[in-house]
């Protein structure tokens, strides 16, 4: 018998197969295939997610300073954003950015400014070292991600992202 008569999964099938293979054999009435999907993103996503940090570790960063010193880097001319501005790019609260910024500062790898047009508001800019750090961590970055993507063609990549806009909205 081979595993779809049992309801087993064959020899070196997924844990994703053998999860559907019993939920087969427990509730044969359920169409468990959404499970396949969700379950993988979610591995994909955490494979990702370890990757990511791991390189992150080499500059003593987390996700969220990263994410900071990218969005400031990505302004054009060197522009410095308020922390408002910052929080929405980034889809947090202004006192989740807040504690953000003041490990950045520690750091010396963003600075706070007075704004010229409100002198009540603050501004918040890379310094040069800020700057140098994210150019850096940005490649290896996008090394992992080409490494986490290499098995797949662009045209495999560009259907995927399609796929998951739909799913994302």
């Amino acid at each position: 018998m081979n595993g779809k008569e049992t309801g087993k999964p064959e020899q070196g099938a997924s844990t994703m197969t053998s999860i559907q293979a019993q939920w087969r054999a427990a509730r044969p009435d359920l169409d468990c295939r959404p499970m396949a999907v969700i379950g993988q993103l979610w591995r994909s996503s955490q494979v990702a997610m370890r990757a990511v940090e791991t390189n992150l570790k080499r500059y003593d960063l987390d996700m969220a300073g990263f994410d900071v010193l990218l969005t400031l880097r990505r302004q054009a001319d060197g522009r410095a954003l308020t922390p408002g501005e910052l929080a929405r790019d980034m889809m947090m609260s202004p006192p989740a950015m807040t504690n953000r910024i003041d490990r950045l500062v520690a750091r010396t790898l963003v600075e706070r400014h007075a704004d010229p047009d409100d002198r009540r508001a603050l501004r918040v800019r890379l310094t040069s070292e800020g700057r140098a750090l994210a150019d850096t961590a940005v490649e290896t970055h996008l090394a992992v991600e080409e490494g986490l993507l290499s098995a797949l063609s662009q045209t495999d990549r560009d259907q995927l992202t399609a796929l998951l806009v739909r799913l994302g909205g």
